[in-house]
């Protein structure tokens, strides 16, 4: 149990869409913002190997809007094998028209815990001031975006007076992170950490989901979520 004030950070932004799993051609945005969408973000303004992010409360800040556009995507991507070989990929011939159904003007404030890993060496709290330094700068390793890349976030430290919506809603199941099992056997390459730093392994990623819910604007995360599977 984590005993620290959670971190707190403040993003915003036009445009989002957390898209359900179970939607395989068009794009349906969750209501609200997911929990690994939320730690996406915070990675994105600061990341070491040494810690994850634990996410415990998603605030909805702005009323529940949506949009609905058709984009133009393409059903498959360019293969670098084949580019080496000399042959081109033309993206007009490859086009498809699929609906979004996503979220606009959206603000959240994100709480969140550092939970140090194994091989960690250093106190959580150098993580946590490193943490609020760059959001107090406006830094970022990379952009921030709401669920899809093309919908960049803002971000910037709470102001003191930032109030949930008064919504209570029922959610259903939503996508809590995807959980990474190794397996000799083969399955998704993916790096972990070992005390000598980082080694590639074989595994496989499954979703893992929740029942969630909106309690007066706020969603929280169930403490048992973080809990390693046996």
């Amino acid at each position: 149990m984590n005993h620290h004030p959670p971190l707190e950070v403040k993003v915003w932004g036009e445009l989002a869409c957390f898209t359900r799993p179970e939607m395989k051609v068009e794009r349906v945005s969750y209501p609200v913002m997911t929990p690994s969408a939320a730690r996406g973000i915070l990675e994105a303004i600061f990341w070491k190997p040494e810690f994850t992010y634990q996410i415990r409360e998603i605030l909805v800040l702005n009323p529940i809007r949506h949009f609905s556009v058709l984009r133009n995507e393409v059903n498959s991507k360019a293969v670098v094998s084949s580019a080496q070989k000399g042959k081109p990929y033309y993206a007009e011939e490859d086009r498809a028209q699929r609906h979004t159904l996503g979220l606009r003007d959206v603000a959240y404030l994100i709480k969140a815990d550092v939970a140090l890993l194994p091989h960690a060496n250093e106190d959580v709290a150098k993580y946590r001031d490193q943490f609020r330094r760059r959001v107090s700068k406006g830094q970022c390793h990379h952009r921030p975006y709401l669920g899809c890349r093309e919908f960049a976030a803002s971000f910037g430290e709470p102001e003191g007076n930032e109030k949930a919506i008064p919504l209570d809603d029922d959610l259903g199941l939503i996508l809590f992170d995807l959980v990474f099992h190794e397996d000799r056997k083969g399955g998704v390459v993916y790096k972990a950490h070992d005390g000598n730093g980082e080694r590639l392994v074989t595994g496989t990623a499954k979703p893992k989901f929740f029942k969630a819910e909106l309690k007066q604007g706020i969603m929280r995360m169930p403490e048992e979520l973080y809990r390693k599977e046996g």
